[in-house]
Order: structure tokens, then C-alpha cells, then sequence
């Protein structure tokens, strides 16, 4: 019986938002650049964690797309 049927896991067929969940991560590092450049902080510190969190959810988001387009994950 297993052999026609395809293999999944658990994870896939959970109901999920995947553009939702991409546009609301763009958003929230745009949100985070932009409290990094009208900030009312003096140091550098709290820029570098902003631009950091921002580009590590970016990447994030890049690193799924290419994932789904070379079919890794689906």
C-alpha cells in the first residue's frame, strides 16, 4: 500500500499563508530600517542590530523562494 501512495509529512498539510507570511516579513524589516535611519539613538549599536535583524529576515525570505523554485520544499 505504501508504494502508491506518495510520502508526505505532518508539515505539509498543515493550512498555511506563505505570501502572508512573505509580505509580513518585507514588511517588518522595512519597519526595522526605518527605526534604524529616524532613530533617536546616538550610538551605532542599536543600528547594527536593526540592519542585521532586517537583512537576516530577508534572507530568510530569499533563501525560501529559492528553495521552492529549485523544488526542496514545497
Amino acid at each position: 500500500m505504501a508504494g502508491s501512495e506518495p510520502v508526505t509529512a505532518p508539515d505539509q498539510h498543515k493550512p498555511g499563508h506563505r505570501r502572508s507570511g512573505r509580505i509580513g516579513a518585507v514588511l517588518s524589516a522595512a519597519v526595522l530600517v526605518l527605526m534604524a535611519l529616524c532613530g533617536n539613538h546616538e550610538g551605532n549599536v542599536e543600528n547594527i542590530w536593526l540592519f542585521g535583524l532586517a537583512a537576516l529576515l530577508l534572507a530568510i525570505v530569499i533563501g525560501d523562494a529559492v528553495l521552492r523554485r529549485n523544488g526542496l520544499r514545497s
